[in-house]
């Protein structure tokens, strides 16, 4: 008996609305609805148009009642972000992007109160100045009138969810990233609330990934002609959705959730907190089944997609294929930048960024769009060798092969490149991970799969993946020793 369900997945630029259909054997998708998903800016702020996404959310459902209707819905989002809710259920303001400037300092302001060495002991979370905690910190250094007016937060995921169903709760996955969550009781960690001065009462109670987070309301059931359907907590963050849908039949495996960011790392029973970890800054995140992903952001794709708009900018319309052919007409291994540098998290002029490191880092400094590209492609690469090295010595496993899952599995060059700077078999697939995730999820909370182990069967027998085998391994790690010198 097939059974049918709506997910709706909202990446960087985009939001997609995604029926995933189960036959008993194999998963099959169908987009029915695209829309942008970009940030706005009124006056210094940046926001997400949430009202703007709910109004696109009503039009997947009309598209999926067109389409034979749905049993449940699933929705998922990159982490941090979060909306305030009054004590009548009214949303305070529309939520800030996490690349809003109000969270620059906020790491080092939090020392104030905890230090790093104990809030990472706590949550095993890494650090990254726009992680819930230090925007929460932002607004209690900078507008405490707003968090006193909050009665409830909501991440993105939970609160899309609400508009759907009334209800307010905090999925596990998304509420990791916060980092204020417990990694020894998987609950609110009150010791840092109490620290930097953040309302306890403002948390929801923290939920599984798979719950059922509520049901539609009957005013909107009426309002779209559709039957009240459960709305259920997948992993929210679409890295836990990527990682669920990881096509591994080992237990032990590496991959990266390749998009805007990168995710490289792995999934394990419990956290890994010691000075290895802590000195490498990764970070344990909450996954399905209470499994943590220890894993390292790495800035992706982002370096080539905000390179491409500025470029567009200057009336040179590139395509990702025409960047590509660009980069490899350049000559290898000239130079390298460090993706994770503070200089590269900002909108605006990318290339001209990845000249200003070359030049105060004292290497060749890289002027055609060739081997501006060359050079980013190499150094994501590079980072993905370096990140590699560290997770096996924290972990002391040893992993032969790289899953590369999501959008950036397009990128053949990109994957190339990683098999041949990591010096492992690299295996492509799926390109729709954090959909097929957050579709498996609700499959699973249904009990039509049975566990996340069937789960990721029934996708590896879906997906053709791409093999990559690593390609001069010997020259990428003569250059990958220049590459560690960038590095501060």
């Amino acid at each position: 008996m097939k059974k049918q369900v709506l997910a709706f997945d909202f990446g960087a630029s985009s939001g997609r609305a995604i029926l995933g259909v189960f036959d008993g054997e194999k998963i099959t998708l169908e987009e029915i609805h695209r829309f942008s998903n970009d940030p706005v800016k009124v006056g210094n702020t940046f926001y997400w148009d949430v009202l703007r996404l709910f109004f696109e959310i009503k039009q997947g459902i009309l598209k999926a009642k067109q389409k034979g209707g749905f049993d449940s819905i699933g929705i998922d989002t990159w982490g941090v972000d979060f909306g305030l809710i009054d004590e009548k259920g009214y949303l305070l303001e529309n939520p800030v992007h996490y690349r809003d400037e109000r969270n620059v300092g906020m790491i080092e302001e939090s020392e104030k109160y905890m230090s790093k060495d104990e809030m990472y002991d706590r949550t095993g979370i890494q650090f990254m100045d726009f992680n819930t905690v230090f925007q929460l910190l932002s607004l209690k250094k900078n507008r405490p009138e707003l968090l006193e007016r909050a009665d409830k937060l909501l991440f993105m995921p939970d609160l899309l969810a609400y508009m759907l169903t009334g209800e307010k709760v905090a999925e596990y996955s998304i509420a990791t990233t916060s980092q204020m969550v417990n990694i020894k009781t998987q609950n609110w960690d009150k010791d840092i609330l109490k620290a930097l001065g953040i309302p306890e009462k403002i948390l929801c109670d923290i939920v599984p990934a798979g719950s059922v987070s509520g049901m539609l309301r009957p005013e909107l059931c009426e309002e779209l002609g559709v039957e009240s359907v459960p709305v259920i907590s997948v992993c929210g963050h679409d890295t836990q959705s990527a990682i669920t849908a990881i096509p591994s039949k080992n237990k032990d495996f590496a991959f990266i959730s390749s998009g805007t960011w990168s995710l490289f790392g792995t999934e394990l029973d419990a956290p890994v907190v010691n000075a290895k970890a802590k000195q490498l800054n990764v970070t344990n995140e909450g996954g399905y089944g209470y499994t943590t992903a220890f894993l390292k952001n790495i800035c992706g794709l982002w370096l080539i997609q905000e390179s491409r708009r500025q470029w567009i900018r200057e009336g040179k319309e590139y395509s990702y294929a025409e960047l590509e052919k660009e980069a490899l007409k350049a000559e290898p291994f000239r130079c390298f930048i460090d993706p994770d540098a503070p200089d590269f998290v900002a909108m605006g002029d990318m290339p001209g960024r990845v000249r200003e490191f070359c030049r105060k880092t004292g290497q060749y400094v890289p002027e055609t769009v060739g081997e501006i590209m060359r050079c980013i492609y190499e150094s994501l690469a590079m980072k993905y060798k370096y990140v590699l090295a560290g997770i096996e010595d924290c972990t002391d496993k040893k992993f032969d092969v790289i899953h590369v899952a999501g959008g950036g599995t397009k990128d053949t060059f990109l994957c190339s490149m990683t098999a041949s700077s990591c010096n492992r078999t690299v295996y492509a697939g799926p390109i729709e991970a954090t959909v097929l995730g957050n579709i498996a999820v609700q499959f699973m909370a249904d009990g039509a799969i049975k566990d996340i182990a069937e789960a990721r069967n029934i996708i590896a027998n879906g997906e053709n993946l791409t093999v990559y085998e690593p390609v001069d391994a010997d020259k990428w790690e003569k250059a990958y020793a220049e590459f560690v010198k960038i590095l501060k």
